[in-house]
């Protein structure tokens, strides 16, 4: 199964589970090529469409980055899955949230030397890189200690701490739930989600993944 696919798998059920009831309109916030959440919220009854730049083709997406987009206009929930952090103005997409609100977000600031060491040793060959591989291979070539090799890289790809979204999301939404969990198992050989939450409880990495579920206050 590809990286995308699993990763949609194992989120959907915490997705569907804060959405109200079908048919409701669904707006998928950076839905990435291969639709993201689209597709099955259509199986499941929903008026959903995804906005993203490099979204399929078809009359349920919007190939534009969100804070250009013309969207419906009601909307019941929106949902925002690894999207936010790569955002210019992420207060700017926010304010546009109306409804029931699902944010599936990455703490970057989190990922301690511990936690990248333990990617680092679980990843495929490298004749089929991903993220994680280059990350891997940029620290070992820039001479830095991983800390000050992250932050600098964070700091050049203009990616939001996930603590600094958190504040937004609660600055001008309603929050409901907030929780921490697995991030990285979909890039990583023979790991799952329970894998990885493991390695989280017993404290040999820290929480990569943050949860964020509320609702618009108007």
């Amino acid at each position: 199964m590809a990286t995308a696919d699993r990763w949609l798998a194992s989120i959907w059920p915490l997705v569907r589970a804060h959405l109200p009831e079908a048919p409701a309109s669904v707006v998928d916030v950076g839905c990435g090529p291969r639709g993201g959440f689209v597709p099955m919220l259509r199986s499941q009854g929903y008026d959903a469409i995804g906005v993203d730049p490099k979204a399929p083709d078809g009359p349920h997406y919007l190939q534009t980055e969100f804070e250009h987009a013309e969207l419906p206009r009601h909307v019941d929930a929106f949902v925002a899955s690894a999207s936010l952090h790569h955002v210019a103005e992420p207060a700017a997409v926010i304010d546009r949230f109306t409804g029931a609100v699902v944010v599936i977000e990455w703490a970057w600031e989190s990922f301690d030397a511990r936690t990248a060491g333990w990617c680092f040793s679980r990843l495929g060959p490298d004749g089929d890189p991903g993220w994680l591989h280059r990350r891997r291979d940029e620290w070992s070539s820039s001479g830095q200690d991983w800390s000050s090799y992250l932050r600098g890289w964070a700091e050049r790809e203009n990616v939001h701490a996930g603590e600094s979204l958190v504040r937004l999301l609660d600055e001008r939404l309603e929050r409901q739930h907030l929780a921490h969990g697995p991030y990285f198992f979909a890039d990583l050989v023979e790991t799952t989600a329970a894998d990885e939450q493991q390695a989280i409880d017993a404290g040999e990495i820290q929480a990569g993944r943050i949860d964020w579920i509320g609702r618009s206050r108007s």
